[in-house]
């Protein structure tokens, strides 16, 4: 076998030199044939032979033997060593002319070598681009989509692949094909071939390549994308090729035009047939469907016009069916059950009416069944539902006498941020109401943690809300009690530090919340404030020219109020407050400008 490659090898040499294609065909086939025996060894031995070149001045458009020519290399380029050798000797400017050709086999063996060798390969890829190799695929693709004879649809499968190797990972690329319009020809393709299983599965995988890209997103939107992948997906049996249909439709459904089209299609009603098939099965692939349901499901819903048209006032078959999902005993359809609410809470009317129709009570049993050792992703799901219903004032009020801040509080000794997140979160949403902020406020298990969190620097976003929900708690109770719950707890120099934050609303609160200090319980929290340094913060805001207006007229109402202790009172004095607040007499807005007259004079009376 190794000494007839050898000669084979030799004689093709010779013959290719001559042009004789009777004596060529026949070295052909014999490499052909040892290349089936045993690929590698033999395109190794082809390498070593220096044969590569010879091959690029065999590929012409009048040979006979060019067709098998081109299948030589793309046997050869199936070995991942073989790709660049096949650069190296010119082979992409000669494969990519015949491109050209009329000959369906020639077209069918070309696209193979060029897929072949641009497969994992910047090399091949570089080439074929600068040869301009795939808009001429594109324009083939175009052309032939309508045939649906054999011969086509094999062409057409190839050159599929070879688009989607040529791409695969590589977004300039990617960017270049859908510039070229090669998205709607796809689209039509898997509309026209949907009874060709290889040629589905080929567009399939080349969606699923292009709908990452962002810029491919609003293309797809224009063709009926959806109507046909919902399509394809009702004839699947099986759970590969319904994986397959999946992986396309979860980055195409992060567009929201496509979310709306893909529930006019009828996906919902598929999605939630999947879900009462498999439900109760233990089956891994069963449980992995399930979950790819449902978190499509919950996706759908984050856009506002599909998630609308899904609710239909409450009434809707889809929303009622997610509902059930929630007193399940699958963990899986508990969290995209939960999701699915704090998705559908995304606007007051909606919110209302949930609140109106016994959601909560069903969202404080999930939690209830997940309060020791519970499923985190389930907890930290609940919590955003019940946040987000507690947006609308005319909810806040049904949702405390329904015991929801009880509900919440058990979670307190979770250690998981997120969990944590939306506890305060839901919690600062509740307290509107003077007399649960009040209950709250002085609750000392609460405040002591919220002061731990105050300091959970690694997550901003649990440290931010602690700060917001202390102030808060101080805004919305007016109270001593809970004032002094605060200062035992070692709260004031939070709320100080929270003076200074890079959000003026944060900024704004901590100012209010610390002048109702002032006000009610200065003795109290004197010591605090000196500590935690607020008269030298006050003096950096209102010197700071970028300080908001609001954040100006707060500090000189914060300064004023200050001034009934003895001890802040001459930190005032030495940090010469009068210099800058004249000066902020003249300011623009004019509250601004009567506070620091005000302030002026009580400086002054005061000095």
């Amino acid at each position: 076998m190794a000494d007839n490659l050898s000669d084979t090898l030799k004689k093709l040499k010779i013959t290719a030199a001559d042009r004789t294609d009777d004596s060529l065909e026949g070295c052909l086939d014999c490499l052909l044939q040892a290349l089936t025996q045993n690929n590698m060894e033999t395109s190794e031995k082809i390498q070593g032979s220096g044969i590569l070149q010879v091959f690029a001045s065999l590929l012409i458009p009048q040979s006979s033997c060019t067709a098998k020519v081109a299948n030589v290399i793309a046997e050869i380029a199936k070995n991942e060593f073989m790709r660049i050798p096949c650069v190296d000797a010119g082979l992409i400017s000669p494969l990519v002319q015949l491109l050209n050709s009329k000959d369906q086999e020639v077209l069918l063996q070309t696209g193979r070598a060029l897929g072949n060798i641009c497969y994992d390969s910047h090399e091949g890829r570089s080439a074929v681009d600068q040869a301009g190799g795939a808009q001429i695929v594109v324009d083939h693709l175009r052309s032939l989509c309508s045939k649906t004879d054999p011969a086509s649809e094999k062409l057409l499968t190839v050159f599929c692949g070879m688009l989607m190797n040529y791409s695969n990972e590589n977004d300039s690329l990617q960017a270049q094909l859908i510039n070229m319009g090669v998205i709607p020809t796809l689209v039509k393709l898997l509309g026209i071939h949907c009874q060709n299983a290889a040629l589905t599965e080929m567009c399939l995988v080349a969606f699923g390549n292009l709908a990452e890209l962002e810029s491919s997103k609003e293309q797809f939107a224009s063709t009926n994308i959806a109507e046909e992948l919902v399509k394809l997906f009702k004839k699947q049996i099986e759970h590969d090729k319904r994986e397959m249909v999946f992986e396309v439709l979860a980055p195409l459904a992060e567009n929201d035009a496509i979310k709306l089209q893909l529930v006019e299609s009828g996906l919902v009603e598929c999605l939630l047939e999947i879900v009462q098939q498999k439900v109760d099965s233990d089956k891994e692939e069963d449980i992995a469907e399930l979950k790819t349901a449902s978190d499509l499901m919950v996706l759908l819903l984050l856009g506002d016009e599909s998630m609308q048209k899904l609710f239909e006032g409450g009434k809707g078959n889809v929303f009622q069916r997610v509902l059930s999902w929630i007193p399940s005993n699958n963990h899986q359809l508990q969290l995209a059950g939960a999701l699915a609410i704090a998705n559908f809470a995304r606007n007051d009317g909606n919110c209302i009416h949930m609140v109106d129709n016994g959601i909560v009570e069903k969202l404080m049993d999930l939690l209830d069944r997940h309060v020791e050792d519970g499923n985190v992703t389930v907890q930290h799901a609940a919590l955003s539902a019940l946040r987000n219903l507690a947006i609308p004032v005319v909810n806040k009020a049904k949702m405390l006498s329904a015991g929801v801040t009880e509900a919440v509080l058990k979670f307190l000794k979770s250690e998981m941020p997120p969990v944590q997140f939306k506890l305060l979160g839901t919690l600062r949403m509740l307290i509107d109401a003077q007399e649960a902020a009040e209950q709250l406020g002085k609750n000392v298990k609460l405040v002591e943690r919220l002061v731990e969190w105050c300091e959970a620097k690694d997550h901003a976003g649990v440290m931010g809300e602690s700060n917001r929900l202390l102030s808060a708690l101080i805004r919305h109770s007016k109270s001593k009690d809970v004032i002094k719950t605060i200062v035992q707890s070692g709260g004031i120099k939070h709320l100080v530090t929270m003076a200074t934050s890079e959000h003026v609303i944060m900024q704004n609160e901590a100012l209010v919340a610390l002048a109702l200090i002032a006000a009610l319980e200065l003795g109290t929290a004197e010591k605090d404030l000196e500590s935690a340094q607020l008269v030298q913060i006050l003096h950096r805001l209102l010197a700071d020219e970028r300080s908001a207006p609001e954040i100006k007229y707060n500090s000189m109402v914060l300064i004023c109020a200050l001034m009934g202790s003895e001890s802040l009172h001459k930190k005032v004095q030495d940090l010469a407050f009068l210099d800058v607040v004249s000066k902020l007499r003249s300011h623009e807005n004019k509250s601004v400008a009567q506070q620091a007259s005000l302030t002026e004079q009580r400086l002054a009376v005061e000095s």
